[in-house]
């Protein structure tokens, strides 16, 4: 009897214990459950965090090409907006050559003319001729004698390419334009500057829009004006302080032979005196003579235009000198430059009478010559040289 009591309750004390343990491994398997699926429910968080975080970079990548592209939309429509108003200003140009053209063109077609029409006509020619004496006239009561010195400031560049002062502004800056086909301009605060060995270093670019062509540039009150390369007679009107176009034309006749033979990428010389803005070029209809055109240097529109008894045969540059042009010639394969043809405008001189001028103690020969009117002096590009030769005037006879 005892021994069965002492055996049922060891079975109930094994029992207990068995129930007891198993209840802990439900418990245990239970903790493992809960662990894993917390650890499932961090590493889901974690992975929206970085979605969340994906997508906030996202949103800054689109909304950085958004802002671009709207930045984008206005430079782009600036330029639309300029092109259009470059375009009404060519088309106002186009307009105004072909006023120009019909005003020069003679007419083919026969018409009885009345005889009042007739004097009418010759009169207001008369009048015409008569304005434009007085407006070319003034202060130009000088004409060039001959060429005293000169002087070889620096050696530098290509070949061929230009060099000046503004002779519309009362600073000593000077300016390089490198090259027959080029697109920068280099300016020295003054010749000092300019002829330092490393005066690239210390002059200010400025970038054109259209590279030129030629070397006949030249710079007036702030403004450069220039032949637009690869067009055939397109002239570009530049700010050169604000770096920007503020006109354009086009000049009749001009662009289809050289306006010298021996510059042959030169179509379009343009030239300063006491009256302002000139432009040198050849034409095949008058022979290949050269033909000058006074422009408006404001107004970018054409005054009036000559017809010259200077060929361009031979002929390696010119300039013009109060109402004056002097035509520069030499041999093709180079030697003495010399002055052998002269034109005036206004027939204040006789050409006939002026002697063969030479260029003295010099042998080679020139790719641009510019008058200065302030200075009275040329300023010319010779074999990558840049040359001031000072002059000497009497008074016109």
């Amino acid at each position: 009897m005892v021994v069965l009591k002492l055996q049922f309750l060891l079975v109930s004390f094994l029992t207990s214990i068995m129930g007891a343990a198993q209840y802990m491994m439900q418990d245990a398997a239970l903790m493992n459950y809960i662990d894993r699926r917390f650890l499932a429910l961090e590493k889901r968080l974690e992975r929206c965090n970085q979605d969340v975080l994906d997508y906030v970079e996202e949103f800054r990548d689109f909304s950085k090409m958004v802002l671009s592209r709207l930045a984008g939309l206005n430079i782009y429509e600036a330029e639309v907006k300029s092109e259009v108003e470059n375009l009404l200003t060519r088309i106002e140009r186009a307009q105004r050559d072909i006023d120009y053209f019909g005003s020069v063109t003679d007419s083919n077609t026969c018409i009885e003319v009345h005889e009042d029409l007739v004097k009418q006509q010759l009169f207001e020619e008369a009048e015409e001729k008569k304005k434009l004496k007085l407006m070319l006239n003034a202060s130009c009561d000088h004409m060039l004698e001959g060429i005293k010195s000169l002087k070889i400031v620096k050696k530098t560049g290509d070949k061929h390419g230009s060099w000046m002062k503004d002779p519309g502004k009362k600073h000593t800056k000077i300016y390089l334009l490198n090259g027959s086909v080029n697109n920068v301009i280099f300016e020295f605060s003054n010749i000092m500057t300019f002829m330092e060995s490393n005066h690239t270093l210390k002059a200010r670019k400025v970038t054109l829009p259209f590279p030129w062509e030629g070397t006949g540039h030249i710079i007036y009150q702030g403004f450069l004006f220039y032949h637009k390369y690869g067009s055939l007679n397109e002239i570009i009107k530049f700010n050169i302080q604000k770096r920007n176009i503020t006109d354009q034309m086009l000049l009749p006749g001009a662009g289809r032979i050289p306006a010298y033979q021996l510059s042959p990428s030169t179509k379009i010389d343009f030239a300063i005196d006491e009256q302002g803005l000139w432009a040198i070029h050849a034409e095949p209809e008058t022979g290949g003579n050269i033909v000058i055109t006074k422009i408006n240097h404001i107004t970018m529109a054409v005054e009036h235009t000559w017809d010259t008894s200077c060929t361009s045969k031979d002929a390696e540059a010119a300039f013009m000198a109060c109402t004056t042009l002097y035509v520069v010639y030499n041999f093709p394969s180079g030697g003495t430059s010399r002055i052998q043809c002269i034109y005036n405008v206004l027939d204040a001189v006789n050409t006939y009478e002026i002697p063969v001028l030479h260029f003295p103690k010099r042998q080679g020969s020139h790719s641009t010559i510019h008058y200065n009117p302030k200075e009275k002096q040329l300023f010319a590009w010779g074999d990558g040289s840049q040359i001031i030769y000072k002059l000497h005037t009497k008074q016109k006879v």
